[in-house]
C-alpha cells in the first residue's frame, strides 16, 4: 500500500468513528467508568461509579438524584477500583468469574474494550491518555 492510500484510509476512518460518536447512545444502567494509568506502577486503572438514569435519558447521582455532569467537578468515590496490567486482565476482571457484574449494555463494553486497549497503548508508549 501506498503512504497516501493509507492516509486516505486512516482519515475516512477518523471521519467515521467522528460521525458515529454523534449517534444517540442510551447509559447504562449500571454505571459508568473513569479509565486513568499510572505510570509508575505501570498498570491501567478503572473506577466504576453507580449511576441512575432518570426519564430523561441522564445519568443522575443515586444520592441525591441531580444530572452528573460530564465535566467533573462532582467529588464522588467510586464503588469499585479495578487495577491490571493489560487491557485484558482489566477487561477479565469485568466480565468473569463470579458476578454482579458492573456492565448491563453490550455497547458500553465494547466501548470499554477499545479505551482499555488506547489506554494499554498509551502506558506502553508513554503517551499521555485521554479518555474518549
Amino acid at each position: 500500500m501506498t503512504s497516501l492510500f493509507k492516509q486516505q484510509t486512516s482519515d475516512a476512518i477518523h471521519e467515521l468513528d467522528e460521525k458515529l460518536s454523534q449517534r444517540f447512545i442510551a447509559l447504562d444502567p449500571s454505571g459508568y467508568f473513569l479509565i486513568r494509568i499510572d505510570s509508575v506502577a505501570d498498570e491501567l486503572i478503572i473506577e466504576h461509579f453507580t449511576n441512575d438514569v432518570n426519564e430523561e435519558g441522564l445519568a443522575t447521582n443515586p444520592e441525591t438524584g441531580e444530572p452528573i455532569g460530564c465535566r467533573g467537578g462532582e467529588s464522588r468515590k467510586p464503588s469499585h477500583v479495578y487495577r491490571a496490567r493489560s487491557a485484558k486482565e482489566l477487561g477479565i476482571q469485568l466480565t468473569e468469574g463470579v458476578g454482579p457484574f458492573p456492565l448491563s449494555r453490550l455497547d458500553h463494553a465494547l466501548y470499554l474494550g477499545r479505551e482499555l486497549q488506547r489506554a494499554e497503548a498509551c502506558l506502553i508508549s508513554g503517551e499521555p491518555y485521554i479518555q474518549d
